[in-house]
């Protein structure tokens, strides 16, 4: 058995605090020091329990197992690991406690791969190891059509596609990290969601089969870490948007949604959201450049949510798009960006609407009621769309 831990509860918090109590904007070199502490208390701990139970333990580090990542300090990825220390350990039949969330790059130095690293971290594990199955222990006892503190009707998934989970996760549901799911399809390691209290048999994230599509939405998910940042009177010529983008892929700024409306008159507006931690560095970088292309100025707002419906019937199924729109509608919610994929629908909306549109579309998609037997066809939701485009 290999056990991959986080933090104790509260402890990245109280160590990102004592950051705080130094300076605005750290090194985030020297802050990745300061965080990745919390692993090294809870591994050693952990193994000196089981010790004390008459079993067999050993701890290991990041740079112990070699999960080696890139330089992207505080959110860095993992581009190997070495699994031959833990298989040296797991043959004398000791319990393998490795520290989630941490890793070195190639010079050696700490580094941490963001909130719910410790996900990914047991997935790549896992994914190294081979193993028959990775289980993620959390405060929930599985995945849910929705927030069931803010939808109490909210329903627990027994199974749930791959695809399914990474568009949940990237559009804000925190039961898994995304990098966690990325590397539970790539290698196709059978991904369990389980609770820490209870012996619920918890959610399956696995590969999509032919009575998964019956399912026109499995879930809604929402996200107020977004912020919107519109550059006014872009010139519109060719290289223009790169010469936005590009300055905010060098500081590693991850951008989410992009519109850019029609040009008028030689010019166009571009408007796109980041996360709410990036969002001064974003203002600072894209005022800049605003000023070097010649556009008019830039305009931001920080309070403003994601809301989305994730599913892979969407595929086979018309007018999904509309039925969100029209419950959102009904409900008063003007609706600021939209974006789509082939199992997605996102909406930016007011932060102020965030609950109610989540309770809308869970209602509007009929999450709220028992969810058919696998293998029945989800003939209901088809004639309600009949006829509808997206």
């Amino acid at each position: 058995m290999v056990v991959v831990v986080s933090a104790m509860s509260g402890e990245t918090n109280r160590l990102l605090k004592l950051v705080g109590q130094i300076t605005d904007r750290p090194d985030e070199r020297e802050q990745d020091v300061v965080v990745a502490t919390g692993e090294q208390v809870t591994i050693g701990l952990l193994a000196m329990a089981i010790q004390a139970q008459q079993g067999r333990a050993t701890s290991f580090l990041g740079h112990q197992v070699r999960i080696v990542t890139d330089s992207t300090f505080s959110k860095a990825r993992i581009k190997s690991i070495d699994a031959q220390p833990i298989r040296a350990a797991l043959a004398r039949r000791h319990i393998v406690v490795v520290a989630g969330f941490q890793g070195v790059d190639e010079s050696g130095s700490v580094t941490t791969l963001g909130r719910g690293g410790s996900d990914t971290t047991a997935v790549a594990v896992a994914a190294a190891l081979n193993a028959d199955a990775c289980e993620i222990y959390t405060d929930v006892d599985g995945v849910y059509t929705t927030d069931p503190n803010m939808v109490p009707s909210a329903r627990k998934l027994d199974r749930i596609t791959y695809e399914e989970m990474l568009e949940l996760a990237s559009v804000g549901a925190k039961v898994l990290q995304i990098r966690s799911v990325e590397f539970a399809m790539k290698y196709k390691v059978p991904l369990w969601v389980k609770s820490s209290f209870t012996d619920d048999p918890g959610t399956l994230v696995c590969e999509e089969d032919s009575s998964m599509e019956d399912v026109l939405v499995r879930g809604v998910a929402y996200d107020r870490n977004e912020t919107k940042i519109t550059v006014c009177g872009v010139p519109d010529i060719a290289g223009a948007a790169a010469k936005i983008f590009g300055p905010l892929d060098e500081k590693h700024i991850v951008v989410d949604l992009i519109v850019q409306n029609p040009s008028r008159d030689g010019r166009t507006d571009v408007t796109f959201t980041v996360g709410k931690t990036d969002f001064q560095t974003a203002q600072d970088v894209v005022r800049k450049v605003a000023e070097e292309i010649g556009a008019a100025g830039i305009e931001t707002d920080a309070e403003i949510a994601k809301v989305s419906i994730v599913g892979v019937g969407m595929r086979n199924h018309s007018g999904v798009a509309a039925r969100m729109f029209q419950a959102l509608s009904a409900e008063g919610i003007n609706i600021q960006i939209i974006s789509t994929s082939e199992i997605k629908v996102s909406c930016v909306v007011h932060a102020k609407y965030t609950e109610l549109a989540v309770r809308a579309l869970h209602s509007a998609f009929g999450l709220d009621q028992p969810m058919p037997p696998e293998g029945v066809s989800a003939v209901s939701e088809t004639a309600a769309l009949k006829g509808e485009k997206a």
